[in-house]
């Protein structure tokens, strides 16, 4: 088979794996088609004003200053005095979008959404908001538009600022807050003579939806702990307290207003947000008005264990905690709307100021409505499934819906109002639960799909590798015994009774590709069995217990980079072992001065998995610290190249302007943070330096030589350039001293090489990547080159792991981008954020092509050894999934086996890309056809 064949299938098979894990774990929890459900009872309010601080933390609302007094006195007084107060907790990932739907939908949104940006909706959902007679929201263009996008009618009116306020850099990103509020009082004053809003506005089931981006603005730019954090809770206070009095004013005081103030996510010390600290999760909730209790006086110990309650000194208040999605029917209740039909929210009668019927109508109402979501799922799952085949949830069967439902309704007119609340919250209890039966009813099926295509893909790249890269005995005649039209025929039947079942079943069409994905994969694995009769053949003249040996090295080695996904400190403890290969192979004492070398490598970037990835202070010294060590090696490393040979004045002056590059970018960031802590914004200057660095990082190397090492050293110091404008701190070391490392590994393997017996092996001086390849020095692979695979994996999953990855969310720092651009957007400012971790990424590619090169192998046997390695880490987690949900996962082995997966594809590509930037020249553009042996 071509390279080019196999890298295309090879390819599209590792696309659907990765894939299938969005269509395993990861589909929509939506249905439609059900019923809306309201209360039949009066509703206690009239209207409704949802105000949601964006990035407020829990405590830092309600923790007092040091005097005992409160930054936010308004509030505070509610809390005593007025209203019902408790923390919301949030869900994975604590982000706008999800915390909004969360808020306002009452669901917690998957992980598919990401992909379809903030402004539109991936899937259609109900909200209180297309419930309501009529809503006026005030706040960020990137949160409002899309409940406006979703409702039904034209009754979602939005007032939003310009994108281009979003701005870190800002001198106070207060004043986001102070133009809602402003808005909020002209749009009242305005009513007050306009008669048809006027008689809009005293109509029944309105919310008015103030969102107030300033506080999380001015986290993410100045930490939550910043004077300008905390002003700017205050300055909310003082907002919301005038717009109630401005509202009940208006309204005439008739108490027909509820009020909730609520937050989207929190924010961690370090200002990022989107992983499960609790300094994310927890956020305040605070109701008051109409229909809401008010605050209740306690003597008792209270139900919670965290401590908080003291420190915020509210334990004589009554606490009354809420999931997130909870708020959405307490504000559908509170105005008696219909419970938005894709909630999984719990009415909390906590806050609920009402009689017993209504609260137990309510719940009634809150069961019947999750109950139907129940149904319809039920309902789909049994008409795509054979009549034999349905398993139903037995605890939740047709019969005893209509027994729970038959019940409550009479104990709810026997007027047993709490024995009616308890049984509806079993129902919804036993409901939710149902929904995530029949949400994950094909999960197992997929699975075992997934895994035998996985499995058999990984044993057709070993006897790819035993046929075609490895020295055994071959049976000439061996071809000829495969009954190879039988196989074809028996794969071909197997492949329509799994359509037939499919249609049947009126899958969907990805399911045919993950069910028939395994038939063509073990035809192959089949077809190619003879190379396991080869290897069986070969076995008496192989060293067995040194293959014993490699494979329980490489077996552990495996399993240490799986624990390292966990764990980064693991990485430390693998280089600690690494740092140890010459001495234990011998070739201490052939390459003392290349040995020292590698020791020492090894044990500097040990140090970088055991720095934290989150909460480090900005360190623009050690970014000019590591220019200034980039320019040095560079200098040492020129002097001695041109004492052996004189550069090409073209060489020369390249490197000489990618020099003086690197110094310019060394010092970008600290006159950048400078200005931007004066607020004075971002320099254009250093923005224009900054983007052109990034616009010309992969097309300068190609003007360079494409000698060995004047090719790497010229792409060290474009990438070094754009990734010291990406760095704040120690992370900016991590390419110099992973460069040092690469450097030394080329060489050492040279040693390596000698040692194995290879005679004919070229010094590295005099390698060109553009050079032809002579396939007569193409030599079969040897035990020692998955040493070299398993390197060569290792120091990949270290450059994504080393020093921040997109694993963590909330290791994403603003402040990283801030060379490039300070106003917030998420898509430019997470392809910087992707483009800092492949650089790494591309060190060690690169390596890896010269190491082919140096060593005499194709490019392709290496890299098989390479996928047989990440493969079979990505079926270790897929295995070690034992968690079912949605955003819940995100830390756990799911988006270890996506970052695997994305990995190896990114391999795939990247090969590619390396082999441009290694071997083609823009000033000569060889066109001599690429060759893979």
């Amino acid at each position: 088979m071509r390279m080019i064949t196999f890298f295309m299938i090879g390819l599209t098979v590792h696309v659907v794996f990765f894939l299938s894990i969005f269509d395993i774990y990861f589909t929509s929890p939506l249905v439609h088609g059900m019923t809306p459900q309201s209360t039949p009872l009066a509703p206690p309010a009239s209207r409704l004003v949802l105000v949601v601080a964006d990035g407020l933390r829990a405590d830092s609302l309600f923790t007092p200053l040091p005097n005992g007094s409160s930054r936010t006195p308004f509030l505070r007084t509610i809390i005593e005095e007025t209203g019902t107060w408790g923390v919301s907790h949030t869900r994975v990932p604590t982000e706008s979008r999800p915390g909004h739907v969360a808020l306002i939908a009452g669901f917690y949104e998957d992980v598919s959404a990401v992909a379809k940006g903030w402004k539109e909706n991936p899937v259609e959902f109900d909200s209180v908001f297309n419930e309501s007679r009529n809503t006026w929201c005030w706040g960020s263009p990137d949160i409002l538009p899309m409940f406006a996008k979703g409702a039904t009618g034209d009754h979602v009116y939005t007032h939003t600022y310009p994108a281009e306020e979003e701005d870190f850099a800002s001198t106070d990103a207060s004043r986001l807050d102070s133009w809602v509020f402003t808005q909020v009082k002209s749009f009242f004053q305005a009513a007050k003579s306009n008669s048809t809003l006027r008689a809009t506005l005293l109509e029944d089931k309105n919310i008015f939806f103030l969102h107030l981006l300033g506080i999380d603005t001015n986290g993410h730019a100045h930490r939550p702990m910043s004077q300008e954090y905390l002003d700017n809770i205050a300055l909310v206070d003082t907002g919301v307290a005038e717009a109630v009095s401005l509202i009940e004013d208006f309204f005439g005081h008739d108490g027909r207003t509820a009020y909730v103030f609520t937050s989207d996510h929190g924010m961690t010390n370090w200002g990022s947000h989107g992983a499960g600290h609790p300094s994310e999760t927890l956020t305040p909730l605070v109701a008051w008005g109409a229909g809401v209790n008010k605050a209740q006086r306690v003597t008792e110990s209270q139900p919670y264990e965290d401590g908080f309650l003291k420190d915020w000194n509210l334990e004589h208040i009554l606490r009354a905690d809420v999931n997130q999605a909870d708020i959405a029917p307490l504000m559908a209740s509170l105005l008696g709307l219909p419970i938005p039909v894709n909630s999984v929210g719990v009415i909390p009668l906590l806050y609920l100021n009402n009689s017993d019927q209504f609260k137990a109508e309510s719940m009634y109402t809150n069961a019947i409505q999750v109950l139907e979501q129940f149904k319809v799922k039920m309902t789909q799952k049994k008409e795509t499934t054979l009549p034999f085949l349905f398993t139903p949830y037995q605890l939740l069967t047709e019969s005893k819906q209509a027994e729970f439902t038959r019940k409550a309704r009479i104990l709810i007119q026997l007027e047993k109002y709490n024995d009616a609340v308890s049984l509806c919250q079993s129902l919804i209890a036993l409901s939710l639960e149902g929904l995530v039966y029949y949400h994950t009813y094909d999960r197992f099926f997929l699975g075992c799909s997934v895994v035998l295509g996985f499995i058999g893909w990984t044993s057709y790249v070993i006897l790819v590798i035993l046929r075609t890269h490895a020295s055994l005995v071959r049976h000439p005649n061996l071809a000829k015994q495969n009954p190879t039209q039988n196989l074809a025929w028996f794969c071909a039947a197997v492949a329509v009774a799994i359509t037939l079942f499919l249609l049947i079943q009126r899958s969907p069409i990805t399911y045919y590709i993950y069910c028939l994905l395994p038939v063509p994969v073990w035809y192959s694995v089949l077809k190619e069995s003879g190379a396991l009769s080869d290897l069986i053949r070969s076995a008496p003249s192989l060293p067995l217990w040194k293959c014993l040996g490699y494979f329980v090295l490489v077996a552990f080695g495996i399993e240490l980079l799986v624990v390292s996904f966990f764990h980064r400190a693991m990485l430390t403890v693998g280089l600690a072992f690494l740092s140890l290969w010459p001495l234990l192979s011998g070739l201490f004492g052939k390459a003392k001065l290349r040995s020292v070398s590698w020791f020492l490598g090894c044990q500097c970037l040990a140090a970088f998995p055991l720095m934290p990835v989150v909460g480090r202070e900005p360190n623009l010294h050690l970014v000019t610290g590591a220019g200034l060590l980039t320019l040095f090696t560079t200098a040492c490393y020129l002097w001695s190249s041109w004492r052996r040979t004189p550069l090409h004045p073209s060489d020369r002056r390249q490197f000489f302007s990618q020099m003086i590059l690197v110094a310019a970018c060394s010092y970008v960031p600290s006159l950048t943070h400078a200005s931007l802590q004066q607020k004075q914004g971002l320099p254009l200057l250093n923005q224009l330096i900054s983007w052109s660095t990034l616009a010309s990082s992969i097309f300068v190397p190609l003007l360079s030589s494409t000698r060995l090492f004047h090719r790497l050293l010229s792409i060290l110091l474009s990438l070094t350039s754009t990734y010291l404008l990406l760095s704040t701190g120690s992370e900016a070391l991590f390419p110099p001293v992973l460069s040092w490392l690469m450097f030394v590994w080329i060489n050492i393997e040279q040693e390596a090489l000698l040692a194995q017996g290879v005679s004919r092996r070229q010094e590295l001086s005099t390698l060109d990547f553009s050079a032809n390849v002579d396939i007569t020095k193409i030599r079969q692979l040897k035990l020692d080159d998955i040493r070299r695979s398993y390197f060569f994996v290792f120091f990949i999953i270290t450059a994504f792991f080393g020093t921040g990855n997109i694993a963590s969310i909330n290791s994403f720092d603003p402040a990283s981008v801030y060379c490039f651009l300070t106003v917030f957007n998420p898509f430019i400012m997470g392809g910087l954020m992707m483009w800092k971790v492949i650089i790494p990424f591309i060190i060690v590619m690169c390596t890896f092509e010269t190491i082919q090169v140096a060593t005499q192998l194709s490019s392709r046997s290496l890299f098989l050894i390479v996928l047989v390695i990440s493969d079979v880490m990505a079926l270790h987690f897929f295995f070690l999934v034992k968690d079912y949900g949605s955003w819940l996962d995100i830390g756990t082995s799911i988006s270890h086996y996506v970052i695997v997966m994305s990995m190896t594809i990114f391999l795939m590509l990247l090969s590619v890309v390396t082999h441009v930037l290694t071997s083609k020249r823009l000033a000569l553009w060889n066109r001599s056809k690429m060759h893979f042996p």
